[in-house]
């Protein structure tokens, strides 16, 4: 990855600051409020800067929009289909990163995602 930028710095920061799992649209509309002259260009090129060195996860849950995700450590994404949510759910171990590992496969990374309905979406479709 090429050397440090203050528009990189930035952009990490937005994505370490929250769980909410955004896209490039809204990670670049947080970065504008420090640095106003930033390109959406700029977000996406280093979005993907950032994910090809393993800093941030993409993740796709299927809605036609690639969001990034902050957190490294081992965890699944629990994906709500009816209202969108993306929860973090942390793992103690990546059995599947070990069992990987166990077949001679080094991982860079893994992503998880576990589709269905949250519980709040369950209990307003019970109510």
């Amino acid at each position: 990855m090429k050397k440090y930028s203050r528009q990189r710095e930035a952009i990490l920061k937005v994505l370490c600051s929250t769980d909410t799992h955004p896209t490039a649209n809204q990670v670049y509309d947080r970065v504008r409020e420090t640095i106003p002259n930033i390109s959406l260009g700029t977000v996406y090129r280093n979005l993907a800067a950032l994910s090809a060195a393993g800093k941030v996860l993409s993740v796709s849950v299927g809605d036609g929009y690639e969001r990034f995700d902050g957190n490294n450590s081992p965890h699944l994404h629990l994906h709500c289909k009816l209202c969108g949510k993306i929860t973090d759910l942390p793992l103690e171990t990546d059995y599947f990163a070990e069992t990987a590992q166990s077949r001679g496969f080094t991982p860079d990374s893994s992503v998880y995602i576990v589709s269905g309905v949250c519980g709040e979406c369950n209990t307003k479709e019970k109510n």
